[in-house]
């Protein structure tokens, strides 16, 4: 008979057996990766030529993450959205200059190799509604992917930037 839950639960924490996706493979402990901080300059060089990103909010449905098309923009996220989207209703406050606290998620990973970074920048989402923001929308160059009429814009100003990367040593 196979091993029991009990059996291995405890062979994990006694003897500090680890599983892999990938358990014909050996590696040596030289050969896995590092886990490295990086700083804010490395985090905005690697965000830098756009993409898809996950903005994260707590919306009317709880916690709400989505993924959107974006670009960056004198140091900021902006992305284009419908009015009537999850994000256009639910991140008005109702109050003027009130703004969500939002985080954005953008990350780069290689499940083969192990290896990748992320990047976790949280900020107020702000709606480009006046004429001098929405000049600044057509000046970024950002373009919704998905079709529709996409004519509302958010943009994020980093109050924090952090960022990870998992990388081979040597």
């Amino acid at each position: 008979m196979g091993v029991g839950r009990t059996a291995l639960d405890k062979a994990i924490l006694v003897e500090g057996m680890t599983m892999s996706a990938h358990p014909s493979s050996t590696h040596d402990a030289n050969d896995l990766p590092i886990l490295e901080h990086l700083d804010e300059a490395e985090c905005l060089r690697l965000i830098s030529p756009g993409g898809i990103g996950r903005i994260v909010y707590m919306g009317r449905y709880g916690l709400t993450v989505l993924p959107v098309n974006y670009t960056l923009y004198r140091g900021a996220i902006m992305f284009r959205t419908s009015q009537r989207s999850l994000t256009g209703e639910d991140l008005q406050t109702g109050i003027a200059h009130a703004e969500y606290k939002v985080a954005f998620e953008i990350d780069e990973i290689d499940p083969v190799e192990h290896e990748g970074w992320s990047v976790l920048i949280h900020g107020p989402a702000h709606h480009m509604t006046t004429d001098e923001e929405r000049a600044e929308v057509e000046e970024s160059g950002v373009v919704p992917w998905a079709g529709g009429e996409k004519e509302h814009a958010i943009r994020i100003t980093p109050d924090r930037i952090t960022g990870r990367r998992l990388r081979r040593q040597g």
